[in-house]
């Protein structure tokens, strides 16, 4: 029933994204229809303008509302976050449990989720507590990639320069501390730990690097301060430098424990020589 609903709102979700990605390139203004253009992107558009007219220029209004986003949304990250390493935690039980029962039959599986189950119950592991955060987080993030991209598409418009960058135009500078920022983020998080995940820590810098070189670089900048915020949260929640401590520890006692072990069938040194041998130094009769 869980899973079914939680089809249902990413199916609703996804519906409302498509609805709003038809509109990408169109202006928006204060009275542009639609649930979305109302109720998500002109209210971005809105404080970003806010914050322009605060700060001065709207690369500062775009590094500020990012700020604030993040920041309201860090509970729900951290949520998400915790739940991703409880779930890393019992890895090692359920591979065992996947060994356990690794017959594909319909009674073997069937005895495999209920003790799978019963061991996300006895460790209080919620694997779906880790979708909602990110079910909640996307209207908003996706929502501010359109302000940002209907804004440049609006003439009263003009979104100018930050720090010499043209945000209005693509710059391959951007893009590529983009996609620097994205890997950093990648390898200081959870990916660092799951094998299946290192895939995307080269694959996800990789395509953000590709749409940074044709996209306006105001929403370079975006992906820029969010990573940075994200990489701050890493270290705080994370924390990889104890896990490269421990690693270049186990490291270390392997090499110690095959450094200190006998190697098999090494013969053992003589004592003297066999009483009685040629050898032995007596005299013949």
């Amino acid at each position: 029933m869980k899973k079914k609903l939680l089809l249902v709102l990413m199916v609703a979700l996804l519906a409302s994204f498509l609805a709003g990605c038809t509109e990408f390139s169109e202006p928006i203004y204060e009275d542009s229809e639609g649930f979305w253009n109302r109720f998500i992107v002109w209210p971005l558009v809105s404080i970003i303008t806010a914050f322009k007219n605060l700060l001065g220029t709207y690369g500062l209004g775009i590094i500020a509302v990012t700020i604030i986003i993040r920041l309201v949304l860090l509970p729900l990250m951290i949520k998400q976050t915790q739940s991703s390493k409880r779930m890393q935690e019992i890895q090692p039980e359920i591979k065992a449990l996947q060994a356990k029962y690794k017959s594909k039959d319909a009674v073997t599986q069937q005895k495999y989720q209920q003790e799978f189950q019963q061991l996300l119950s006895e460790r209080k592991v919620n694997p779906a507590a880790g979708c909602f955060p990110v079910i909640v987080q996307m209207p908003i993030l996706i929502g501010f990639y359109h302000a940002i991209s209907r804004m440049n598409a609006t003439p009263e418009i003009t979104l100018g320069s930050f720090l010499g960058f043209q945000l209005a135009e693509p710059s391959i500078i951007l893009a590529f501390l983009a996609a620097a920022m994205q890997f950093i983020v990648l390898r200081t998080g959870p990916a660092m730990d799951n094998p299946q995940m290192k895939v995307m820590m080269y694959f996800m810098p990789v395509m953000i690097f590709f749409f940074g070189t044709f996209l306006p670089a105001a929403l370079t900048l975006y992906w820029i301060v969010g990573n940075i915020i994200s990489f701050i949260t890493n270290l705080f929640l994370y924390k990889p430098w104890e896990k490269k401590s421990e690693s270049a520890a186990a490291a270390a006692a392997n090499k110690g424990n095959r450094q200190g072990a006998k190697p098999a069938g090494q013969p053992k040194a003589a004592k003297g020589g066999k009483k009685g041998g040629p050898k032995s130094g007596g005299k013949k009769k």
